[in-house]
């Protein structure tokens, strides 16, 4: 079972969604969130989890001093999933935590986002496509702070994802199968 890595709520064990998800190694997160710490990329920051899963990434940074998070899942079950985790890491907060879970497409929640996110995790499903995750950047690119930090997560067998013009690709790295690309806007 995956857990919070570190911060306040180090140690709490996250529930995942029984199938459809391929939840992210707690080692992988945790070298992905150093390399974010490094840039000071958490603290204060209004952060978007897509494709969330089980939440991980938008409760880890929660966790380590995020001002508030969303979490956008379709999947019913994976929604309720992280309902519960958000649900347990409120009761370890030391105070009340700005974040909720909205139940809806990626494609859907972007085409009407909040404008002013300073990280945003994308970790969408391995099988979908690269052109999907193409539009999806040029549909987040106007909501991002100007020094905004994106990661996206796909197979280290895809290539580097197609970027819009508002976005660079700072670095990638790799862990295993998986392949994790840090934008940053221009």
């Amino acid at each position: 079972m995956p857990r919070i890595v570190a911060g306040w709520a180090g140690s709490l064990q996250l529930a995942v969604p029984p199938d459809g998800t391929r939840p992210t190694s707690d080692r992988t997160r945790e070298a992905l969130f150093s390399m974010l710490e490094a840039r000071d990329a958490i603290t204060g920051a209004a952060v978007l989890d897509l494709y969330a899963g089980s939440g991980a990434f938008g409760l880890e940074a929660l966790s380590r001093g995020a001002a508030s998070a969303v979490l956008v899942e379709k999947a019913a079950r994976a929604a309720r999933v992280i309902r519960g985790n958000l649900a347990r890491l409120r009761i370890a907060a030391p105070g009340p935590l700005a974040a909720e879970v909205v139940q809806r497409s990626v494609t859907a929640y972007l085409a009407n986002g909040r404008a002013g996110v300073g990280l945003a995790f994308l970790d969408p499903p391995y099988d979908l496509s690269d052109a999907d995750v193409a539009a999806d950047l040029v549909a987040l690119a106007p909501l991002l702070a100007a020094e905004a930090v994106v990661l996206v997560e796909r197979s280290s067998r895809s290539p580097a994802p197609e970027l819009p013009s508002s976005l660079v690709l700072a670095r990638t790295r790799g862990y295993g199968d998986t392949a994790v690309h840090l934008l940053t806007r221009r």
